[in-house]
């Protein structure tokens, strides 16, 4: 019988014979083993680190916990919510209903951080001061509002039979210059570090307006003392003519923690202003006569003539009107 590879593929189709694969299969596998003992033996010949001596200190531990121990998530900086300041977490809803707000970023310098909307300052469980509009301001600000209020304002209402219901805010924060002057340097209202106030309204429906004349002087000389002890700045009527219809607040720092207390508590004015002097009074000394006058050396009080023209006969020339008084400019 003629037996050969060709005649066996062609019987058997599908042995090795007909696809050759055993051979290259059989290479590949002696030249994986003989790879493994070359690396095998390359293994042995490393040589192994000493071993640690007794008496050597201990490895410190790698920060986050032994090395077994996985190191903990954080969190994204973008996830965690902003850490609370000191005065936002003593600025409580039993002192102040007052939420924060987002940070505000304005031109110049307008706005800042730490801002709440003050909307009532907290006396009590049952009873409230609110402030009408709310207020934006500063954190430290809204917390000095609420402790004048609270600590000074509610006693005074007190001694007078009522409590405060509502605090008039003419002003809070606004991006602007001092007294609204454009170029001027920034107000203390852009930095939503101020508060104006106009006066507040009494549980009985009274109302008190600290600028009102007819008020009570000793009530808003009170007031006065108050808020000059608290704040850095008070301007108010004779401050300015700017503060004439206003108390402005606020707690601007100043070098060598200086503060500035403008506010003039002043008198009803007269039904009728006096068209004539004042009546000379009994106990007044006598006046000196011109006898006495001339031999003192001093000039006569007496009136002198009206002159209605000059030593010429020419028109005496019309008196110098006055300079318009000028007034400093207040400070915000």
């Amino acid at each position: 019988m003629n037996f050969s590879a060709d005649h066996a593929a062609r019987k058997w189709p599908c042995d090795w014979h007909a696809t050759g694969r055993l051979p290259v299969l059989f290479f590949l596998a002696l030249a994986a083993v003989l790879t493994c003992a070359a690396s095998m033996e390359a293994s042995a010949n490393v040589p192994l680190p000493r071993p640690r001596p007794a008496d050597a200190p201990a490895a410190a531990e790698p920060e986050g916990g032994p090395p077994d121990q996985a190191p903990p998530v954080q969190e994204p900086a973008e996830a965690r919510p902003p850490e609370l300041s000191a005065c936002r977490k003593a600025l409580t809803e039993d002192i102040a209903i007052a939420p924060s707000i987002p940070p505000i970023k304005g031109p110049g310098g307008c706005g800042g951080e730490d801002l709440v909307r003050l909307e009532a300052i907290v006396l009590s469980p049952t009873q409230r001061v609110a402030l009408k509009p709310a207020a934006i301001l500063r954190c430290t600000m809204a917390a000095a509002v609420a402790d004048w209020i609270r600590t000074d304002m509610a006693p005074l209402a007190a001694k007078l039979g009522t409590t405060i219901s509502e605090l008039d805010n003419f002003d809070s924060f606004e991006c602007r210059g001092r007294n609204r002057v454009r170029g001027a340097k920034l107000s203390e209202h852009g930095l939503a570090n101020a508060l104006d106030v106009r006066g507040m309204t009494f549980a009985n429906g009274n109302k008190l307006s600290l600028t009102d004349r007819t008020a009570s002087r000793e009530i808003r000389e009170k007031v006065l003392a108050s808020v000059c002890t608290r704040f850095t700045t008070v301007l108010g009527p004779s401050s300015d003519w700017y503060h004439e219809d206003h108390i402005h607040l606020d707690l601007a720092q100043r070098r060598g923690n200086y503060k500035l207390c403008q506010w003039g508590v002043h008198d009803p004015l007269p039904a009728v202003a006096p068209l004539l002097p004042a009546e000379r009074p009994e106990e007044a000394p006598p006046r000196p006569t011109a006898e006495e006058k001339a031999a003192s050396g001093k000039p006569s009080e007496a009136a002198p003539e009206a002159a209605s023209e000059d030593d010429d006969g020419k028109p005496a020339a019309p008196a110098k009107p006055r300079g318009k008084l000028s007034r400093r400019s207040g400070a915000q």
